[in-house]
């Protein structure tokens, strides 16, 4: 089995490794623990912001010759702000590793944050914001993440504002980006055809001089508000539905017993939901569950597009799933097959460099160590039928579940008894 390794530079920078001798690629990625969750509400957005910026020009190179270097190793340069981290990445042949490496760092280490850039890249993000609010599967979704988290840095959009956005300028930027990216915020993770004492020197290289800086501030959980909202959008051509109910955080012992839950109802072509709503009774194309999880609280949400005569059926759908989720334990082949498919589409997703990249920094961030695959293959098939019906009768309770409906016309109403599972 390859050697997962893990090297905490004096200054608290965390490096961790796996190789895969069977590949020539090489995915390094630099994660840093500054997410949408650690903004104050005058500062909504500028983690996305700020992974923007770092773009458009550093000390060492300008935006377009960020972009030539990159191309010019035939690497592949991404970056993401999620609720609770920021990441920054590439893909290169093990032979462009060093200068793979030296772009990335460049883009943390030195951004020029320029006014102009400032100004043009908030005029980007406030149409990005648009593009949200013109997307009425993620507009829905986003409505339902305001309000069950309202009061809460959780419940705010990664975003930013249009507000928020435009009031960004060269001193918040510099003051935030000082303060999150420090070496104790900092992970650095790859994967591939590589050696981790050649990963531990290049980034030592690069980092081991700056200060260690503050860990990231600990905000309490955020407290579910389960209300129920009606939001109308003309020239909409269906309704689209979010209902979501309180899950488990990212290490809770039950998350694979929730986990099974989640692929039962919702996860995948032979769900309940799926066969019941789209195939049985074709009244929705898009209809899944998914949970999301954070460190120290989660949401399973279901979502379904259908038409607006049709919203009130679908609803009831989901609520008799839920009630049949409490009442009726799986069968054992059923039990099975959700289990097949979880270990199947985990270890599938776990093939590409990028993805155990990735991998490894999501376990570091929120557990501290490698979880190797044949553990999380033992937790799965360990979870039994009672399990999964003791999650779904703790979770899915009618005064917990939220719902939010977006549809082209008004005057609907589903009240908290119609949410009765």
């Amino acid at each position: 089995m390859p050697e997962v390794r893990k090297e905490v530079l004096p200054n608290g920078l965390t490096i961790i490794t796996e190789p895969m001798s069977a590949v020539r690629s090489v995915s390094i990625g630099i994660w840093v623990h500054a997410g949408s969750r650690h903004e104050r509400e005058p500062e909504n957005g500028i983690t996305h912001f700020l992974e923007h910026m770092v773009f458009k020009g550093t000390r060492n190179r300008t935006a377009e010759e960020i972009a030539r270097a990159a191309d010019a190793i035939g690497g592949h340069l991404d970056a993401f702000t999620a609720k609770e981290c920021t990441s920054f990445s590439i893909k290169v042949l093990d032979e462009h590793l060093p200068r793979a490496f030296d772009i990335l760092a460049d883009l943390v280490k030195n951004p020029l944050l320029r006014p102009e850039d400032i100004a043009k890249e908030s005029q980007v993000i406030q149409e990005e914001i648009k593009m949200v609010e013109d997307t009425p599967d993620d507009l829905v979704h986003e409505i339902f993440t305001q309000s069950y988290w309202r009061g809460h840095a959780l419940g705010r959009p990664i975003l930013g504002t249009r507000q928020t956005v435009s009031s960004f300028n060269r001193r918040r930027l510099t003051d935030y980006f000082h303060g999150h990216y420090t070496p104790q915020n900092i992970i650095v993770a790859a994967a591939g055809h590589l050696r981790h004492a050649r990963i531990v020197d290049l980034v030592a290289k690069e980092f081991a001089d700056l200060p260690s800086g503050s860990p990231p501030s600990r905000d309490s959980a955020p407290v579910p508000h389960p209300v129920i909202r009606h939001r109308y959008k003309k020239n909409l051509e269906q309704a689209h539905i979010c209902l979501g109910a309180p899950a488990y955080s990212h290490s809770h012992e039950k998350r694979y017993a929730c986990y099974i839950m989640n692929t039962v109802m919702g996860g995948g072509m032979s769900s309940h939901l799926f066969q019941n709503i789209r195939e049985q009774r074709g009244l929705a194309y898009a209809v899944f569950s998914g949970l999301s999880s954070f460190r120290d609280t989660g949401c399973l949400n279901v979502y379904a597009g259908t038409a607006r005569e049709n919203i009130r059926q679908v609803v009831q759908l989901i609520i008799e799933e839920f009630h049949r989720m409490k009442t009726q334990p799986l069968a054992e082949e059923e039990l099975q097959r959700a289990k097949d498919y979880l270990k199947g589409s985990t270890m599938l997703g776990l093939e590409s460099t990028s993805s155990r990249m990735s991998n490894l920094a999501r376990q570091e961030m929120y557990f501290g160590r490698h979880i190797p695959l044949d553990e999380i293959v033992k937790r799965v098939d360990a979870v039994t039928a009672e399990d999964v019906l003791g999650v779904a009768n703790e979770l899915l309770n009618h005064n917990r579940i939220g719902l939010t409906v977006l549809s082209p016309s008004n005057g609907l109403k589903i009240t908290r008894s119609d949410l009765k599972c």
